[in-house]
């Protein structure tokens, strides 16, 4: 312990007149068990990966290098003088590790934190001044790359321009000095108290990010907190309150109220209503949690189906010093149903004719394990949700089914197979080699399609994992057209080890790993690694590829093929495609929407480019004027609504700014979707066509 109390020291002497005034943050030391989960992590991903990577030296500098980019991404807040000193002990953490010493990650962290107190109190120094918004100033907002301060007087610099910027923004979005100066001493201020939160297990958590995926970028390690979370995303459902929550201003705020669940249920809750205490049974004592962090205030909440929980609640429309009420609630089962899938219908004319599309969204590809393995016959999965809106969607006689798996990661294998099959019937889907080399083919085992009508997959650069399998099953055997841009490119198979139970430890401690152990492959024999799917017919996207996606990892395994499945594929998609393009083609050139997106795409991507933007105000207000009447042209042509930038960050609204912000973004067009859907009609339009007329044939020849 005495070593890291000599690093911070040291570390502190670099700049220790800018901490005079300020109390310091508590220095945060290691647990017992982090250095043994650590270990224990090393052990297992050094010996059981895909890709087995020894802890020597050179990982223990790509772990430092990782670690510290988490810490300071844009590279604001650390000094040369800083990463020099890290540095020093840059090939020493394998040896710390095996040592089960974990002092040199939480003496970073340390001085992190320090330097956040550090930067945000000089941040809020700065507010009392005024600025000059007619010189000719820029700021840099691309500085993942950047050299880092020199000196304390470089690194002020650097934070005056970027104060300037955050006053420009809120300067050109209408807000006068007096609510300006306010808004960003209350966002500086957040910031910092948000420092002298942070606990070990954030340290521990951060420090095995980064070492994880110095493995490669799909292997993670979950402290106890991030595997419960991990665990009710694929379940979609959990044991609590039915209520959305959300940090504003040191309280925990009701957001939503989820339909059905005991929150709304009770009707003692309203959106707004702020948290102020929390007991457990019907006399508990209750808890003050004002300023504690969001996720101990909902594991607080959550608890046993039929257990009580007694809130301390404070009106929405109460005053700081209002007058609170205790309420009691029944935890049950809750559903999550925003990540379920959801279906809806579009009429799109094609000619004189209309086609209805039926949409169904998939935003993950959930099963709820436990259930299934207790022989649970109800238990929730999305390939038995996506079944029952295929016979919704039959039943509204629908001409086509668009499943749309924009932004899913991902999720479960087995339902990634399951639900190709609600469209291939009985056939091979995936292929997975070990790293023993075996190659195992997976095969749905239904033994007819659910729908086998047209339809179509929308992908985006958020797709990945299960989604890439699902699309490019669908593509290989010729059954649907796969519209939007290429995918994540995540062809590798993670399993989830329990680190308690390796140990046999009786309570969880140590956490969990994510680890890689095989690779994906397509019935054809070609991987989704790297390059993704490739849609038949491509739409812009607004993603980044340098940044997003698996090509933007430096240690992603390579692009590899095999030999292909047995499986026979239809033609009937591949002849159409030449049509589908052209009439996509001619319909796109002429839809204001769909150009008018196409410019904002280009502008985004020249502005990405540039890296830059300007503090001089005549220049800014230039711009933002081309842009909002843009946005005013948009409103007025679609009927939506102009979300101009008011330079607010989230939660710097009233709950209800934000939440009216977020209903017109979800109620705006959606043009993408719109164009997905028109091809998809075209295709039904160019299938029922074809079927015509080898009707017609088959009847002259039969007549013969």
């Amino acid at each position: 312990m005495r070593i890291a109390y000599v690093f911070f020291g040291a570390f502190l002497a670099i700049a220790q007149s800018a901490y005079a005034e300020v109390a310091s943050p508590p220095v945060l030391a290691p647990l017992k068990r982090q250095a043994q989960a650590a270990e224990l992590s090393a052990q297992f991903l050094s010996r059981y990966s895909y890709k087995p990577v020894p802890l020597d030296d050179a990982l223990s500098a790509r772990i430092m290098d990782q670690f510290i980019k988490s810490l300071d991404p844009d590279r604001m807040l650390f000094l040369q003088a800083d990463i020099d000193k890290f540095m020093s002990d840059r090939s020493e953490i394998d040896d710390a590790i095996e040592r089960k010493d974990l002092k040199i990650p939480f003496a970073i962290f340390n001085a992190y934190e320090q330097r956040v107190v550090d930067r945000m109190n000089y941040a809020r120094s700065l507010l009392k001044q005024d600025f000059d918004f007619s010189a000719q100033e820029n700021y840099s907002v691309l500085r993942d790359k950047a050299p880092w301060s020199q000196s304390e007087a470089e690194s002020n610099e650097l934070w005056r321009k970027r104060v300037k910027s955050d006053w420009l923004r809120l300067k050109l979005g209408g807000k006068n000095d007096a609510a300006i100066r306010e808004t960003l001493d209350k966002r500086y201020e957040n910031i910092l108290e948000r420092a002298y939160k942070f606990k070990s297990d954030d340290v521990f958590q951060s420090f095995m990010d980064a070492y994880s995926t110095s493995i490669d970028p799909h292997t993670d390690y979950f402290g106890a907190a991030a595997s419960a979370d991990f665990n009710v995303s694929m379940k979609l459902s959990l044991f609590g309150i039915g209520a959305v929550l959300q940090e504003r201003d040191d309280y925990t705020t009701i957001r939503e109220l989820v339909p059905g669940g005991p929150a709304q249920l009770s009707g003692k809750l309203a959106v707004g209503d702020r948290i102020t205490g929390v007991g457990q049974g019907k006399d508990g004592a209750i808890k003050e949690v004002v300023g504690t962090r969001l996720d101990e205030v909902v594991q607080m909440i959550r608890g046993k189906k039929g257990s009580v929980v007694r809130l301390d609640i404070l009106p929405a429309d109460a005053g700081a010093d209002g007058t609170h009420r205790v309420i009691s609630l029944v935890r049950d089962k809750i559903s999550l149903d925003k990540q379920a899938a959801r279906k809806t219908v579009l009429s799109v004319k094609v000619g004189d004719a209309t086609r209805k599309i039926g949409i169904i969204t998939l935003p993950v590809f959930y099963e709820d394990f436990e259930a299934k393995r207790k022989g649970d016959q109800d238990y929730k999965s999305a390939s038995r949700d996506v079944a029952k809106l295929l016979d919704e969607l039959k039943e509204e006689k629908v001409d086509s089914v668009l499943i749309d798996l924009r932004n899913n990661g991902g999720g479960s294998l087995d339902e990634a197979i399951d639900l190709t099959g609600l469209f291939i019937g009985n056939g091979p889907v995936v292929q997975q080699r070990g790293s023993d080399g075996k190659v195992d083919v997976r095969s749905s085992e239904l033994a007819a399609p659910v729908w086998a009508g047209p339809m179509g997959v929308l992908i985006n650069r958020g797709s990945a994992s299960a989604s890439e399998i699902f699309a490019a099953a669908i593509q290989d055997y010729g059954r649907g057209v796969i519209v939007g841009e290429p995918s994540f490119g995540k062809g590798t198979v993670q399993t989830v080890v329990d680190l308690d139970q390796i140990v046999r430890n009786s309570k969880p401690e140590l956490g969990e790993l994510k680890v890689t152990i095989a690779q994906f492959f397509r019935v054809n024999g070609g991987t989704t690694q790297l390059h993704g799917v490739t849609p038949d017919i491509g739409l812009p996207g607004l993603s980044d590829p340098t940044s997003f996606g698996e090509t933007s990892y430096d240690n992603a395994l390579p692009w590899a093929q095999i030999k292909p499945a047995k499986y026979t594929a239809a033609d009937t998609v591949t002849t159409l495609l030449p049509t589908l393009q052209s009439r996509h083609d001619a319909r796109i050139e002429s839809d204001p929407d769909f150009q008018r997106l196409i410019k904002d795409i280009a502008d985004l991507k020249a502005q990405r480019e540039k890296g830059i933007v300007s503090l001089n105000e005549a220049e800014r207000r230039k711009e933002a004027t081309a842009r909002e009447k843009r946005f005013k042209d948009r409103a007025q042509a679609s009927g939506g609504e102009d979300l101009g930038d008011d330079g607010l960050e989230a939660g710097e609204r009233s709950l209800s700014a934000d939440i009216a912000i977020e209903n017109a973004r979800k109620n705006a067009k959606d043009v993408l979707l719109d164009e997905a859907a028109a091809i998809l009609a075209d295709e039904a339009d160019l299938q029922q066509g074809a079927l015509k007329a080898a009707t017609k044939q088959t009847g002259k020849t039969d007549g013969k």
